[in-house]
């Protein structure tokens, strides 16, 4: 990686964003398996329906480990204000900008293909849709929409219209051989168009949890999100206003999608629209949560201030560690020094040990100023 993505911490960033990211990203390095292994010790049953929770449902229904994707592709839209309104204010050129915007886009497209095992396989068993090329894709064509358009109507007319378009192809359209509406892992419009048109082998083998429609449904998690950065970033300082907006328009899209649920499935594995309503209205209550407590209250006592600096470590270099884990085998080292312990206390010993090593390496480059940028 060039020294250009090699950066120090840019000036105008939001404290609770880094926050959030660094919690969210902590379920998926170690914090979920984590819960899972304490509640399989005997005596710690109560943790069950905790550990229940980080598991995904097989199809429809919700659970918090659903949450996580969305919700990191929402933050992603939330740094679109900062990272890129912010710059087309200042004088930057909009072309040079939306080229920065599908560089970082295909980047992350190329950076999920490592991830899933390019580098080692052949050719034809290359898996091209990947959660970071999701991310990547949605991102981007979220940002060239806030980058092009300067009226929130029209930025929220787009996201209305990526939501019907959605609903409308998986309630409407009728899919060869079994009709309209049906939405299940085998004859659903979202297995049909990938099994036609993705390149590449399938997570599921007909049909990709991050596929074609997924990924153009998750455009309007993204741009929820930049909506977000917008409240947030509106030229005041942090105040209970925003908090109070960021936190109606949650519980305004959580209401709504779980009353259109009994019609309209939530389903995480092919992106329904009242699933992305439900985790954007989450991460709207979420973000403004963590906006309240950081940015608004500043609360900063002895127990809260080093459990914020431990995500925000963790937020500041997010693709860093995601790409780390695949990478790295961080399991092998933690086992090789706490294998001795495991034996008696069971894997949440390895699985601290590796939590531990992985804060450690993004620890030393927050002190070195390293924060990988794509």
């Amino acid at each position: 990686m060039s020294k250009q993505n090699l950066t120090t911490k840019p000036k105008e960033r939001l404290a609770s964003l880094d926050v959030l990211r660094g919690f969210d990203m902590f379920w998926i390095i170690g914090g979920g398996s984590l819960i899972i292994a304490l509640s399989e010790l005997k005596g710690w049953s109560w943790l069950e329906p905790v550990a229940e929770q980080l598991h995904h449902v097989k199809w429809e229904g919700f659970h918090f480990y659903d949450l996580i994707f969305p919700l990191f592709m929402f933050i992603s839209g939330v740094a679109i204000p900062y990272a890129i309104i912010s710059k087309r204010d200042k004088g930057a050129s909009k072309s040079s900008l939306a080229w920065k915007i599908v560089r970082r886009g295909l980047t992350l497209v190329i950076l999920g293909m490592i991830y899933n095992g390019a580098l080692r396989g052949s050719p034809d068993e290359i898996r091209v849709a990947s959660v970071l090329g999701q991310i990547g894709l949605a991102y981007m064509f979220a940002a060239l929409i806030f980058l092009y358009t300067t009226r929130m109507s029209i930025r929220l007319a787009w996201l209305f219209g990526i939501l019907v378009l959605i609903s409308v192809l998986q309630l409407f359209v009728p899919v060869p051989g079994y009709g309209a509406g049906v939405l299940d892992p085998v004859s659903g419009i979202n297995v049909w168009l990938d099994g036609k048109f993705l390149p590449g082998v399938l997570y599921f083998d007909i049909y990709d949890p991050e596929g074609l429609l997924c990924i153009v449904s998750a455009i309007t998690v993204t741009m929820a999100g930049g909506i977000a950065g917008m409240i947030l970033r509106d030229g005041k300082p942090a105040n209970l206003k925003k908090v109070y907006r960021l936190l109606i328009t949650g519980a305004v899209l959580i209401v709504v999608a779980v009353l259109l649920s009994p019609y309209y499935p939530i389903v995480k594995n092919a992106w329904t629209a009242t699933f992305n309503m439900l985790t954007a209205g989450i991460s709207f209550a979420l973000l403004g949560m963590f906006y309240l407590v950081i940015d608004v209250a500043k609360w900063s006592g002895r127990l809260m201030k080093p459990i914020l600096f431990f995500f925000m470590v963790i937020g500041m270099n997010s693709i860093t560690i995601y790409m780390a884990t695949a990478l790295i085998n961080f399991h092998y080292t933690s086992n090789s020094l706490l294998g001795w312990l495991s034996t008696s206390w069971g894997s949440w010993v390895t699985i601290t040990g590796v939590i531990v090593i992985e804060w450690l390496l993004l620890y030393y480059l927050y002190k070195k100023k390293i924060f990988l940028r794509v």
